[in-house]
């Protein structure tokens, strides 16, 4: 498994404080017998929260390299594997990609960008570094 992002421990408490029950950090999926996913990112892991019957999993991406571009790219990569990932072996769960606040405002705004998360359907929980909590979920 690789390390864990940044921000980590800064979306789980976040999600935590938002009433969450932490049910997998990583969730592991098992795909077939050649393939598995701990939907764990380089430096990012997914964490999995339960609510009101709801059950969400989240890859943290912390955006903290030299290119946003790039970054968004693998990010976008990544999701959308695990989305089908999670669709073959945890269809219940619905997939987040959580972001930095900074981020989101300054790069997931600008048009291309956002009419690629609106073309690929990506659901986006937008979070606050320095006081740990979620500031934005944006389905």
């Amino acid at each position: 498994m690789a390390a864990r992002d940044k921000f980590h421990e800064a979306v789980k408490n976040g999600l935590v404080r938002d009433g969450w029950t932490i049910t997998d950090d990583p969730l592991y999926l098992k795909i077939s017998d050649k393939l598995d996913f701990y939907i764990d990112l380089g430096a990012e892991k997914l964490i999995s929260a339960e609510k009101g019957g709801m059950k969400i999993a989240v890859e943290i991406k912390s955006f903290i390299g030299k290119s946003t571009l790039f970054e968004f790219h693998a990010a976008l990569g990544q999701f959308l594997n695990y989305k089908l990932a999670l669709q073959k072996s945890e269809s219940e769960r619905v997939l987040f990609l959580a972001v930095p606040q900074k981020v989101y405002n300054e790069f997931f705004t600008i048009e291309f960008i956002a009419e690629s998360i609106s073309l690929h359907q990506v659901k986006i929980l937008v979070y606050d570094i320095e006081k740990e909590v979620i500031a934005e979920w944006i389905n």
